[in-house]
Formats: structure tokens, C-alpha cells, sequence
């Protein structure tokens, strides 16, 4: 009996022992196993469907949901609840409506313009049961691009929202002139004969299923979506979707521990990966409730999570922000948001977060529409962008190379291949292309897919995704997102990321909102910092106080020269900052009506940047 409780203590001494050494050296340790084994049990029902070649898809399994919950609300759209019976008997009503026109088959590609909406679902849903791929456009898309996007994809139907049509009136001829047939959600009314009216069809249409071997899909590789990239310097590019990505995407909230009895909030647009995919796709994956608001609203946000009992809520950009900026208002923490999945959070937007709501998980993942590699922050912890570890890289190559900003570029060493970085430096971001991980490119350019890769990066042959960000990757494996490349600039012969310029502008009292990027300065190197700031309700600008503040928090490299108030900062429809139209722009104060100021050594000052000041500059005359 003695040697048997000397055993026992021995075990229990050493299995103590063996928790706190976990606890010291490998603090993460559980949270990397449970989420690697979820991440890999969910590749090998991947692996499963190659081999089989029946690939369940996004709407395999919501119609699978639509038969074992069918009275559970899946969406709820300004009040209405649409359960998953209601969805599925009008996406099905939206499949029979077009298989009896005959003009639609298998393979053909519909273009989808609508905001967001329970039809957006339906309509999307109804043609992929009826096994064409959809594209999603951008609702702010420009005209004189919508016709290049056609070209992208193919297609020669057109469906739109009844509310945006109008915003087509001047190319609806050129649209029927290439025999492409436009639908609008909304009833006949003796209108423009050159549309056909789709809302009174679905009413009278069938809501029997469809043969589901018109959706069925042998292959993961199979085109089912293109979704359209912004396009700030160009038009738009159609990214090609796969079942694989789709499925990937559809798993993100189950994989952060996401729940059957979840209430999903999702205020972005469904054209984006982030909204439609993830959010979405993920709400049905989980056999959950998505709230779906038309658009972003943040002074109707909390409201909306106390009315709803929100569970999850997606952001993306600056969105969290603005929740900030928000006035303080009594019971804020009152709500039972445990989490919120997205990219794009600054860590002092997620620092004002949590001291202001409360310690809401904030599950940031990263990756692109097109790109071929995610990282998800499944640790939670403040400021990176996701974790890797030995078996992880085993599953997903990618490497961060040393990157030339003035020749932008990577660094190539004597015999042409890239350089990894150090841990904890700096570096692009590249991932390999491979079986694993594919790069299916864009729809109509080859030469488009083409450029977004690197061949002969660390061997002959090789090739690699080009993310175009600026990642660094600690000693505990922690991945941050530094800049993107073109965001990144160089001034005094040193590299400045906007991201930690912007972080540290947003520390003034006075600075709602600031927006950095680098303008040319004739007879300079490189750029010089400029910020766009919006000044806070109720405060002044003032100069001398943010003199004080980037002489004290920046390198002098690293301080905006040039200051710019706005009163509002352009964004793009995913919430994320202009710079574009910005960098054009310029610092002369001719052309700009806005106010500008310029840094002063002198005065110790941000001070107004006048027409004298700006010729000064010009000719040299004003140190910058």
C-alpha cells in the first residue's frame, strides 16, 4: 500500500510538473491541437470528395438543412423572419422560373447587381440549383465597367435589384445590342420593355425541388462563383470562386466555435467574399440564424444586437471603429455578442473595443477573395492576424522573403531566388501554389493570374501566390499584417508603414479618423507621410498638441509632413480607406479646398500650409 501511494504521488509530482512546464513553454499548446485537429478532420472530408468524386456543396448542405430544420429562421431582414423552408421554396420558385424560359443551362454564367436582401439569397441560391455559376458585382460599380465585366465572366444574363435598374437606363440598350438578357426583381407595371420583370414569375412558379443532378458537382475545382475585386486603379477583376474555396470559407465560424444556436449578425454587403461566403455560408454550415441588415448602421448596432440576441457579429475594415466613435451611451455592455470574425482590426480599435463593450473574442482571420493561403487568430490574441506552428507550414507552405521598397520588388540573392526573412523582420508574403492549396486566378486574363504570381522563388519551377502584404512573424509564431505594399512608402531613406502611423494618430484626443499614405514632393526622394484626419465633434485642430505627440511617438522618418482635414473619409463598400484619389492629390493648396498644414520644426507646430508655404517647398527653400 505504501509503494502504491508513492506511485501515485510520483505520477501526480510529475504530471504537475509536465502542466506547468506546458503552461511556461508552451502556453498555447491545447488551443493549437483542438484547432489543428478541426482544421485537418475537416481537409480530410475534402480529400474525401476527390476521391469520391461527389463534392457536397454550400447548397447541398443548406437544402440538407432546409429538411431537418425547416421552421428555424434563417435570415431575419428588417423584422421579417425567412426561415430555412422559406429560402429553399423560393430559391426553388427562382430554379423553375428560369429552367422553364429554357434560356439557362448547366455551366452558364448569371450576373447578380442587388443589395443586400432575402432575394439576394434566393436568386443566388435558385441558379446555382439550377447549376450556373453566379457573379456578384459591386453595387457601386460604374457603368461604362459593367460591360467589361460581362466579358470577364461570359455571361448573358443579368439579374438586378429593382432598386438599382435605374442606375443602368444609359447602357440597357448596349446590354440588349449583345443579346444579354436583364432581369429585375420587381412586378410588371407597364415599364421599360427592354428588362423582364422576374418578382410576379417566382410568385407563380413551382416550388418543387429542381433534379439536383442539374447542381451536382463532381469536382471542388469547379468554378461556382466569381466574385468582382474593386478595382480602385483599374477595372474590376473577376476572381474565380471554386467549390473548395466556398467550402473553406462556409466552415470559419464553426472552426472558431461557432454553434447551432448562434444569431449571426451581418451588416456587409453580400457581393463580398466576407458577407456572402463566410457569413452566410457559415450561418448555414452551423444550421444557425444570420440577422441581415441592408446595410451598416452604427448607431443601430448594439440596438440590434440586444432586439436579436446576437451571438456573432462579422466586421471588416474600419467598422469596429466606427462603432468607437460612436457617442457613449448607458448599457453598452449589455448584450450577449461572445464573438466577433473578420479582418482588418487595428490593435488600438481593439484595445477601445473591449475597455468600451466588453471583452467580446475578436477572431481576425486573413486572407483574399482570390488568394490561396488563410491565417485565423484562433488564440484571440490582441494585435496579430493569425498563429502558425510546425504541423501548420507542413500543411500550408508560405514564406516571408525580403522585400526592396524603392525597386519594389523582392530581394534576390546571387543566384536569382528570394531570401527568407529573420523571425520577427518584416517580409512579403508569398504562398506556394499547389495541389493543396490552388490559385485559380481571374476569369477572362490570363495575363491578370499570371502577374499575381512569382515563378523561381526559392527553386526552379516553383511558384508562388504574391499577397502583396507585409507580414512578420514572431518567436511564438504569431502573424501580424504590417502594410500592403503599395500602402508602404519610403521617406529619408527609411521604410514607413502606414498601419503604425495611422495607430499612433489615432492616440490624439482630437483625431476621430486618420488615413496616411505618401505623396511625391518635387526634388525629394521617395514620399512624404500625409495624413487625412477628421477632427473629432466638439474639438479644434491643434497643431502644437500633435507636434508634441509624433515628435514624441514617431522616428522623425515616420511623422506626417502634410496634414489634410476632411469631414468625411471616402471608404470602399467593404469599409475599407480610400487612398487613391488622396495620393493624386497631392499637398498643393490650390486644388484642394480642404484645410491643409504642414509640419514646422521651427514653430514647433502643424501649421497652415499656404500658397507661399507650398512654393517654399517647391523650390527648396522649406526643410521637410
Amino acid at each position: 500500500v505504501l509503494w502504491l501511494i508513492e506511485w501515485l504521488s510520483a505520477v501526480a509530482a510529475g504530471l504537475f510538473a509536465l502542466h506547468v512546464l506546458q503552461k511556461l513553454f508552451f502556453p498555447y499548446f491545447w488551443k493549437d491541437v483542438t484547432f489543428l485537429w478541426k482544421i485537418i478532420t475537416y481537409g480530410i472530408k475534402l480529400e474525401l470528395c476527390k476521391l469520391t468524386s461527389k463534392v457536397v456543396t454550400v447548397v447541398d448542405t443548406f437544402v440538407e438543412q432546409a429538411q431537418r430544420i425547416p421552421d428555424k429562421a434563417f435570415l431575419i431582414y428588417e423584422g421579417v423572419v425567412h426561415t430555412y423552408r422559406d429560402i429553399d421554396e423560393r430559391s426553388n420558385r427562382v430554379a423553375n422560373v428560369f429552367l422553364k424560359q429554357g434560356t439557362l443551362k448547366k455551366g452558364d454564367c448569371v450576373v447578380l447587381l442587388m443589395n443586400n436582401e432575402p432575394d439576394f439569397v434566393s436568386v443566388w441560391f435558385g441558379l446555382t440549383k439550377v447549376g450556373c455559376t453566379v457573379a456578384f458585382l459591386n453595387t457601386n460599380i460604374k457603368s461604362k465597367s459593367l460591360l467589361h465585366c460581362f466579358n470577364c465572366c461570359g455571361a448573358k444574363t443579368l439579374v438586378v435589384g429593382a432598386d438599382l435598374i435605374e442606375c443602368l437606363e444609359d447602357i440597357l440598350p448596349s446590354l440588349r445590342e449583345d443579346n444579354i438578357d436583364v432581369w429585375v426583381m420587381k412586378r410588371e407595371n407597364g415599364g421599360c420593355t427592354q428588362v423582364q420583370t422576374l418578382l410576379d414569375q417566382i410568385d407563380f412558379a413551382s416550388d418543387r425541388p429542381v433534379p439536383a443532378s442539374l447542381r451536382a458537382a463532381t469536382s471542388l475545382k469547379t468554378p461556382i462563383l466569381y466574385i468582382f475585386t474593386s478595382g480602385t486603379t483599374g477595372l474590376p477583376k473577376a476572381a474565380v470562386i471554386t467549390h473548395l474555396q466556398t467550402l473553406k470559407a462556409a466552415a470559419g465560424f464553426w472552426a472558431f466555435g461557432g454553434r447551432e444556436d448562434d444569431v449571426v449578425y451581418v451588416p456587409l454587403p453580400l457581393y463580398h467574399s466576407a458577407a456572402s461566403m463566410i457569413g452566410i455560408g457559415g450561418t448555414l454550415q452551423l444550421g444557425a440564424t444570420c440577422i441581415l441588415k441592408k446595410k451598416f448602421s452604427a448607431s443601430k448596432f448594439w440596438s440590434d444586437c440586444r432586439k436579436y440576441d446576437v451571438t456573432i457579429f462579422q466586421y471588416i475594415g474600419e467598422l469596429c471603429r466606427y462603432l468607437c466613435n460612436q457617442p457613449k451611451a448607458e448599457g453598452e455592455r449589455a448584450h450577449k455578442v461572445r464573438m466577433g470574425v473578420g479582418n482588418g482590426l487595428r490593435p488600438d480599435v481593439w484595445r477601445d473595443f473591449h475597455a468600451r463593450f466588453g471583452e467580446v473574442r475578436m477572431c481576425e482571420l486573413y486572407g483574399s477573395t482570390e488568394g490561396n493561403l488563410c491565417f485565423m487568430n484562433h488564440i484571440g490574441k490582441l494585435g496579430v492576424v493569425g498563429r502558425s506552428n510546425f504541423f501548420y507550414k507542413l500543411l500550408f507552405k508560405y514564406d516571408l522573403v525580403k522585400y526592396d521598397m524603392v525597386r519594389e520588388e523582392p530581394v534576390k540573392d546571387a543566384r536569382g531566388f528570394c531570401q527568407r526573412v529573420k523571425k520577427g523582420e518584416t517580409g512579403l508574403l508569398l504562398s506556394k501554389v499547389s495541389a493543396t492549396s490552388p490559385f485559380f486566378g481571374y476569369a477572362g486574363s490570363k495575363q491578370l493570374t499570371e502577374r499575381r504570381l512569382l515563378r523561381n522563388v526559392f527553386s526552379s519551377g516553383d511558384a508562388y501566390f504574391n499577397t502583396g502584404d507585409l507580414m512578420a512573424e514572431d518567436k511564438e509564431d504569431f502573424i501580424c499584417f504590417k502594410d500592403r505594399v503599395g500602402d508602404t512608402f519610403r521617406w529619408k531613406g527609411e521604410n514607413v508603414a502606414t498601419t503604425e502611423v495611422t495607430e499612433t494618430l489615432g492616440l490624439v484626443g482630437f483625431i476621430q479618423e486618420a488615413n496616411v499614405y505618401g505623396v511625391e514632393v518635387p526634388g525629394h526622394e521617395g514620399r512624404a507621410g500625409m495624413a487625412a484626419v477628421i477632427v473629432r465633434l466638439g474639438h479644434e485642430f491643434d497643431g502644437k498638441a500633435l507636434f508634441e505627440h509624433v515628435v514624441t511617438d514617431l522616428p522623425a522618418y515616420a511623422r506626417p509632413v502634410f496634414i489634410r482635414i476632411q469631414e468625411f473619409i471616402e471608404i470602399t463598400g467593404t469599409f475599407k480607406q480610400q487612398k487613391f484619389q488622396l495620393v493624386q492629390s497631392g499637398f498643393d493648396p490650390s486644388t484642394i479646398s480642404e484645410p491643409l498644414y504642414v509640419l514646422d520644426y521651427v514653430q514647433k507646430s502643424y501649421v497652415p500650409l499656404t500658397d507661399n508655404v507650398y512654393q517654399s517647398i517647391l523650390a527648396g527653400e522649406q526643410k521637410l
